[in-house]
This record gives C-alpha cells, structure tokens and sequence, in this order.
C-alpha cells in the first residue's frame, strides 16, 4: 500500500491565534501532567503497601467501575448544560481530593481502601469532565486545521505524559504526600485556565433525560461504522496489549529498578508518542490514514510483545517508546472521526462513548493484566496480550472496511455518508 502525508500549500492560520486555544491546551496539559503524577505515586504506593499485583489492577478497576456507571449522563449533561462549568467543578474536586490524599499521607493514615475510594471519585470526576472537554477543540479551531490542532493538544498531552512520570517517580523519594500535592496545584491551576476560556457554541435545543437520549451517542455510532470500528479496535486492541499497569511489578521484580527506574517506564510511551505527535502536527497524516492507523496497532502489539520478553531496561524503554508512538497514530485517526464527525450538539454524547472505550481499555485494561498476571505470570500475560492485540487488528480490518479504506482526515464532516 501506499502511504504518504502531505502539506496544504495554502498559508495555515496560526494555530496559537485561535482565542482560548492556549487556555484549552493550557488546562488539558496541566490535568494531563497531575493525573500521570498521581499514578505513579498511587502504583507505587499501593504495590509498596500490599506487594501484590492484584492490587495494581483493583486501582484500574476502581477507576473503571465510576466511568461504567457516570459515562452516559454525563455525555447527556455536556450536550445540555455549559460544558466549561462542568469541567472546572470536576478539575476543582480533584484538586481538593489530591489536597486529601497529600495529607493523609503525610500524616501516614492513608491506607489502600482509603486510595481505592480517592480513586473511585476521581473516576466520577474524569466521567464528567472528559466528555465535556473533548468537545473544546472542534468548537475553538476551524475544521482545515483540526488535524494540526489535535497533533499540537497530542504532543502538549505526551508532554505532560513524560514530566508526569519522570517527576512523580522522583519526587516519591519524598514521599507520596510531595508527589500527591503537586497534583493537587495542577488541578487547581487548570481549573483557573478553564476559567479564562471563552467558547461559543451554537444553540442546543434542551432534551428531557430519555433513554434515547441518554444513550444517543451508541445510536449514532451504529450508523457510522467507521467511527464504531475505531472506537472498538482501540478498545479490545489497548484491552489485551496493555502492559503499563505491570510497570510497577516489572521495575521492581523483574527489571530491579528502583522510583526513578519506573518513571522512566511510564514515561518512555509518551516519549516515543511525543516523537510521532510532533512529527504529525508539522506534517499531518496525509492519504491512507484507516491503513496508517492498522499498521500502527500491529505495532503497539508487537512492541508490547517485546517488551514482555525482554530483560534489559534500555530494550524495555525503547519497546515502550515504540509502543507509544504508534498508539499516537490511532489516537489522532480516532480524534477526528469523533470530533469532526459528530455535530456539535451529539458531541458530548459521542465523546461519553469514546471515553467509555478508552475507559475500558486503559483501567479495565489495568484489572486484565492483574488478574491475568496473578494467574498466569506478568511476562506471559503482556506476551499473551500482544498476540491478542495483532489477532484483534487482522479481524477488525475484515470486519470494517471502510475504516481500512478511509482517506484524507480533513475531509471528515457531519454530514458525510457514514462509510
């Protein structure tokens, strides 16, 4: 096949010039760079306490289980109410829940039910405020420059990604508490910058809290099977080849390393994510981008088989970096069918369901591997899930051929026949 990426000859507007761009990017980055913070603090923590792997993925779950139960009214509430308000009393309680957590720990009473339940509201937070915010970009940049926008909210994202773990995993040295308050001063701060933005968005007729209209977002993902394969492919395909939840056991058991030696783990995806965002926001994807986004999860799988099987932290980090930078690939494939794809007032509804996904992929992802591990072992349960991974990509490329066959990213819109 042929793949290719090519660049407008037009003059692009200067994307920093869009008024509340830098606010949105501003507060994502901020609560992007607390959340990985808080995670490496609350893996090491929790693994310290208990010394189990089963712990690593009862975390996962406790994030999970809010999504399940918050996602779609909350989807409801962002296509109703002012989305801005929602994200910032979100990014506000977890502020005051990192506060919490930081001195619990500092006065040493925080035990592992006590970060479970933390955990769990942070999940109700994020069932909220993720939908409602992914709705910011679409409505702050017009659609010739959403790629370029995306790629630029991507490496900001991956950014944060690579600080997050690097200093969270420093910072334990002190303690989880330092680690835990600093979380607590980015939400805050990020709550601030929500607080600046200024989004106009057109006049949504209200709809009463109906099924139908709760669930509105499945609806119109049926009729947009393109959309429906993206969705579900980075969700069973993230779901099996997961391995970050075992970061803490494979730092510690079987690559011994130290804190710094896990937040170089958890930053090395980002790194590699980082590396291909960049590369993408100066020259966005071209032609063939269902393809692109195909091969990419064949190499998130192979990269996590190789990470499962090696015994080197140099090979681990750049397994991982590669890793990374191929899941950034379907991120930004997935971002614009969503975002572009979806009229504004099915927006929040559509994100509520795409974080749903990534929701299971990522913490339900988490509790897999630790059962799985628990059972079988970490390394052939990354291994097993690298294989399902590649098994996953070669059946949804029959199963959604319009997915395989889509083209050029910037031609998406609302009204587009669904492929």
């Amino acid at each position: 096949m042929t793949l290719s990426m090519e660049n407008n000859p037009a003059a692009p507007p200067p994307l920093l010039s869009q008024p509340g761009l830098v606010a949105a990017l501003t507060s994502r980055t901020l609560g992007a760079f607390s959340s990985q913070v808080q995670a490496v603090a609350v893996g090491w923590q929790i693994y310290a306490l208990t010394h189990s792997a089963a712990a690593l993925g009862f975390v996962g779950l406790a994030q999970f289980l809010p999504m399940v139960a918050f996602i779609f009214p909350a989807g409801h509430a962002a296509d109703q109410h002012d989305r801005r308000r929602i994200v910032i009393t979100c990014q506000a309680i977890e502020a005051l829940a990192a506060a919490f957590m930081a001195l619990a720990s500092f006065a040493h009473f925080l035990a592992p039910g006590m970060i479970y339940g933390l955990v769990a509201l942070f999940g109700v937070c994020r069932a909220f405020e993720m939908p409602a915010q992914q709705t910011f970009l679409p409505s702050l940049v017009p659609t010739s420059v959403f790629p370029r926008a995306a790629a630029l909210s991507s490496s900001l994202f991956q950014v944060a990604s690579i600080a997050g773990p690097s200093l969270g995993g420093l910072l334990y040295g002190l303690g989880a508490g330092v680690c835990y308050a600093l979380c607590a001063a980015g939400f805050a701060i990020a709550a601030l910058a929500t607080t600046s933005m200024t989004l106009r968005f057109p006049a949504r007729p209200r709809q009463p809290a109906t099924l139908a209209a709760v669930f509105g977002g499945i609806s119109f993902l049926r009729r947009k099977p393109a959309m429906l394969g993206a969705l579900s492919l980075d969700l069973f395909a993230v779901l099996l080849g997961g391995a970050t939840a075992m970061l803490p056991l494979f730092a510690t058991d079987i690559l011994h390393a130290g804190p710094w030696g896990l937040g170089l783990l958890r930053a090395a995806p980002a790194i590699g994510a980082l590396l291909v965002a960049t590369v993408l926001a100066r020259y966005p994807l071209g032609r063939h981008a269902g393809r692109w986004m195909f091969v990419s999860v064949m190499i998130f799988g192979v990269a996590t088989i190789i990470f499962g099987l090696s015994r080197s932290i140099p090979v681990s980090i750049l397994a991982l970096a590669v890793l990374g930078g191929a899941d950034v690939i379907s991120v930004m494939v997935r971002s614009a069918l969503v975002q572009l794809g979806t009229p504004d007032e099915m927006r929040g509804r559509v994100s509520a369901v795409n974080m749903l996904f990534i929701g299971s992929s990522n913490q339900l992802g988490e509790f897999e591997s630790g059962m799985l591990a628990s059972a079988i072992g970490a390394v052939p349960a990354v291994v097993v899930g690298g294989i399902g991974t590649l098994v996953i990509t070669a059946v949804w490329m029959a199963l959604f051929p319009g997915l395989r066959e889509l083209d050029r990213l910037d031609d998406i819109t609302p009204d587009e026949k669904p492929l």
